[in-house]
């Protein structure tokens, strides 16, 4: 029997891949599997026969319908609520970031110091984008954004199709260190309890390295690109020379004040968000009088909210998924546990290899159907230690930087008016040469 149960949850789990490489509804498909998942494993256990079986997992068979069902659907969700709460503030904090023009600024002051040097120019564009986005995040945030920088990359000179690869490079880069994006992925990483298991600061070394590998990457393609010649001249507004009005220089540090305060002073991110907040609106000028203060504060918190609105749904079925997921560990063990090979460097093999599929939302993604490959290698009996880097880099690579399926990357490609076909001939190979690089460093520091 709990062979037969195994085969109809892969054959649930390949549905879903399919599903969502068609680009149907995540949170729908996530909450649908997790009632599959729920009903199947438990239906096998009722019905289980097998003695070595039934003694090997006595205590998860034992499980009521009631228990599952609040462990699933109950207990999943609630457990990654204190997360949420992170989130939220973060988005809050990118809002007064764009509010403020302190993300403009940043990005005027680069494109004067580069001078008349596209080279340089470009990459130290590059830079400030990441640094941009290792703190602010969502669509939203990426067009204003990308409003100022696109135009920037192809007036000096670089292709549209390196100009919105390079910039979504940039934005993937940051977003390794993003406060806001890692309180999403610690969804996938809950204990029984629904805390997370994995934490920022456990994260935060091997963030910074994959950080500096992706920028690296598309510092290296952007010059190497303009040294071969390929470059040409394309009629782009600047909007750094039609607009002046600088934000202070002291609020240029306020990208850095979360981070910095969480890592060296282990100060909670959300006073970290809070304090680096109110700093950045008190010297741009935006706390005049105590009325003005709570309008900015209400009107951001509510911009920020409407940002992360679309994933939250989302992310609230995941933890879902992932209870169901551990009720179908034995499963996994008695179908896969001779199969799948239980060794970190063969795993570590098979994710470089096929790392495209960390596009169109397949197994090699979180914000995808890779939730259900997540579960079946915490199943066979991978740590959580090894398992989210390398679930994290293929989802952020390929995923967050490199995928048509992402918001902000259909929006990239439709402002530069470029194919979807020539931008994924760069970003995939792009996207797998980091992710590459990536996973053996993975390997190196945690397998």
């Amino acid at each position: 029997m709990e062979y037969l149960i195994g085969v109809l949850i892969l054959l649930t789990f390949i549905c879903l891949a399919i599903y969502a490489a068609r680009g149907g509804n995540l949170m729908m498909g996530m909450l649908i599997m997790a009632l599959l998942w729920t009903f199947l494993s438990m239906i096998g256990y009722k019905f289980a026969t097998n003695t070595q079986f039934i003694e090997a997992n006595k205590e998860i068979i034992n499980t009521t319908w009631i228990q599952a069902f609040a462990k699933v659907f109950q207990g999943g969700p609630e457990g990654w609520g204190t997360v949420l709460v992170n989130v939220v503030f973060g988005a809050w904090f990118g809002r007064v970031l764009l509010q403020t023009g302190i993300a403009s600024t940043l990005i005027r002051k680069t494109t004067e110091l580069g001078g008349d040097k596209p080279a340089i120019t470009c990459v130290l564009l590059c830079a400030v984008t990441t640094v941009i986005f290792s703190s602010l995040f969502g669509a939203g945030a990426v067009v204003a954004i990308g409003v100022i920088v696109l135009p920037i990359f192809m007036a000096l000179g670089i292709p549209k199709v390196l100009s919105v690869c390079s910039f979504m490079l940039s934005i993937g880069a940051g977003m390794f260190i993003n406060p806001v994006l890692f309180g999403q992925y610690t969804a996938f990483f809950l204990d029984k309890n629904g805390k997370a298991i994995y934490t920022y600061e456990t994260y935060i070394k091997w963030g910074a390295i994959a950080l500096a590998v992706q920028l690296g990457f598309t510092m290296l393609l952007v010059v190497f690109s303009m040294r071969k010649g390929s470059v040409h001249a394309w009629a782009a507004d600047r909007p750094v020379r039609q607009k002046r009005d600088y934000a202070p220089g002291i609020s240029l540090l306020t990208p850095f004040i979360p981070v910095v305060l969480l890592i060296f002073f282990k100060i909670p991110i959300i006073f970290g968000f809070l304090t680096a907040g109110f700093f950045a609106l008190f010297v741009c000028g935006k706390l005049k009088n105590f009325r003005e203060a709570c309008r900015v504060f209400n009107k951001d918190f509510f911009d920020g909210v409407v940002d992360t609105a679309p994933l939250v749904g989302f992310l609230l079925m995941v933890p879902m998924f992932n209870k169901a997921a551990e009720l179908c560990i034995p499963y996994f063990n008695a179908l896969l546990g001779g199969i799948v090979p239980n060794n970190t460097l063969i795993i570590t093999i098979i994710f470089i290899v096929l790392a495209p599929l960390g596009l169109f939302r397949g197994p090699f993604t979180l914000f995808g159907c890779g939730a259900a490959t997540l579960g079946i290698l915490k199943g066979i009996g991978f740590s959580t230690l090894f398992l989210a880097p390398l679930m994290i880099a293929s989802t952020t690579i390929m995923n967050v930087s490199c995928c048509i399926t992402q918001s902000w990357v259909v929006w990239g490609i439709g402002y530069a008016k470029i194919s979807t076909k020539d931008f994924m001939k760069m970003s995939v190979i792009s996207g797998w040469i980091i992710c590459a690089v990536i996973q053996i460093i993975t390997y190196v520091m945690f397998g």
